[in-house]
């Protein structure tokens, strides 16, 4: 498992680049801010006590664990591409992947350190890949996509993707399997879509 956690998120990166046939933009400024938050990281350690099974659980997860770390590279990957300190191939995904690399070989070492748990060694790095690839999809439907009901629902789903990838590890961790489930297939399902999309794309050439 810390093997998973380690490996999975570079592991995806580089499937992601193999089937959009880009590389990322940015890439430089990715890899040292994340290594730099990752260490800010496991010097001062969370922000918010988990406490027990609550709210408090819950915030922890979202800020701590889960959603923060990855929409953090995607605000500042946005504020990088609006101010044009970054040209070239746009990848939202790809720079977020990039960013916390550093902070998962971090937390791969100390989340096997501390309890060897696969809610964190594996669940964690899945939901962070399903929210990289997921608002990056719904991001470049914006783009692509002038409708206003499609630049609506795309909003509304760039915001529930990092809520139900939160509840989804909260609910595993309170042991309220169904629930889990259901919100972890939420989470993933942009994040597959995209990649067969992108799959099917490079099969025929563009």
């Amino acid at each position: 498992m810390t093997l998973f956690c380690l490996l999975w998120v570079p592991a995806f990166y580089f499937f992601w680049r193999s089937i959009t046939g880009s590389s990322t933009s940015g890439w430089a400024w990715a890899l040292i801010a994340g290594s730099i938050v990752a260490l800010l990281q496991f010097l001062n350690g969370p922000l918010i006590d988990p406490g027990g099974f609550g709210l408090s659980r819950w915030a922890s997860g979202f800020v701590d664990i889960v959603a923060l770390p990855v929409l953090v590279p995607l605000l500042v990957y946005l504020l990088l591409y609006l101010f044009k300190f970054i040209a070239g191939n746009i990848d939202f995904a790809g720079f977020a992947l990039l960013w916390i690399m550093p902070g998962a070989a971090v937390r791969s070492l100390t989340w096997s350190a501390i309890q060897h748990d696969p809610i964190l060694l594996v669940l964690v790095p899945i939901l962070w890949t399903a929210i990289a690839a997921g608002i990056s999809f719904f991001i470049n439907l914006i783009q692509t996509n002038s409708r206003p009901f499609v630049i609506v629902l795309s909003g509304l789903a760039i915001l529930f993707i990092p809520f139900a990838a939160s509840t989804s590890y909260w609910a595993f961790f309170s042991q309220e399997t169904t629930m889990g489930v259901v919100f972890l297939a939420a989470a993933v399902a942009p994040m597959l879509v995209s990649v067969v999309m992108s799959f099917i794309r490079a099969e025929n050439g563009g």
